[in-house]
């Protein structure tokens, strides 16, 4: 099947994962299976689309669109198999939509992207840590927004839309779990990039490089806070929202100026 097939069969089945969850949340529906059978089978269509995006040139091709799409994959593959343990079966009508936003820009532009380049396995691992790295933050500061959005329905005693939310405490918990592995990951990701690339000074890099290493800074100083200080609820999604803004701006950020506004 060609790559504009898959990739619309697999954004119609995120969609119809998407409309059963969010009348599985509103009406109660015992429609979990059906839920999770349209996800399954969205991800096949979009790991297969991607495959055939990234080996369909001379190469590996990492240019912004199929990087969006190859992201919202892991995040959604990542939520998805959450599911089969947690609560977290509410963050599939964020993501969902968002990996389908991504799936139509890559079908669409990502033949004007950058051409494709062949990569040393060292560089592999290093964009496969990055890529789990920062799905994991994404997770965890969709995890923020909905715990800010639960703090502010149970201020202002709006208990009717809270009943459709986990509990915030069990919201919070997986908030840091993901932010826990993310932090492991993103350290790796790090590590392995100074270990593996040879001029961090490049186009985009030292930017990319030193804004990295700000919300990494970021989120170890959260994890100090949350064991040494106790910070929690609001104090936690500020700083989580905060160390995932400057992870977005530092990849996704420099890979706009250049391939985007800077493009010829």
């Amino acid at each position: 099947m060609s790559l504009i097939v898959t990739g619309l069969l697999a954004c119609a089945f995120y969609l119809a994962a998407a409309v059963l969850q969010t009348r599985r949340m509103l009406q109660g529906s015992d429609i979990g299976i059906a839920v999770k059978g349209c996800a399954v089978t969205a991800i096949l269509f979009h790991a297969f689309t991607n495959y055939q995006d990234f080996t369909g040139g001379q190469g590996i091709d990492l240019s912004l669109y199929p990087m969006l799409s190859l992201m919202a994959l892991s995040i959604v593959t990542i939520v998805v198999l959450s599911s089969l343990r947690r609560p977290v079966e509410n963050l599939f009508v964020i993501i969902f939509p968002i990996a389908i936003v991504t799936l139509l820009l890559e079908v669409v532009l990502s033949s004007d992207a950058a051409g494709s380049s062949h990569f040393s396995n060292g560089i592999l691992s290093h964009i496969l840590l990055s890529i789990v790295a920062y799905s994991l933050v994404t997770i965890a500061a969709v995890q923020a927004l909905l715990l800010s959005f639960g703090d502010n329905l149970l201020r202002h005693h709006r208990i009717a839309l809270l009943r459709n939310m986990p509990p915030l405490q069990t919201m919070e918990q997986l908030m840091f779990e993901m932010l826990w592995a993310g932090l492991v990951f993103l350290t790796l990701s790090i590590a392995s990039g100074f270990f593996f690339l040879e001029d961090i000074s490049g186009p985009g890099l030292i930017h990319h490089t030193v804004i990295t290493l700000a919300a990494w800074l970021v989120f170890s100083v959260l994890m100090w806070g949350r064991h040494q200080l106790g910070w929690r609820g609001a104090i936690a999604s500020r700083w989580t929202l905060t160390g995932f803004v400057l992870l977005v701006v530092g990849y996704f950020g420099s890979k706009v100026v250049l391939e985007v506004i800077l493009a010829p």
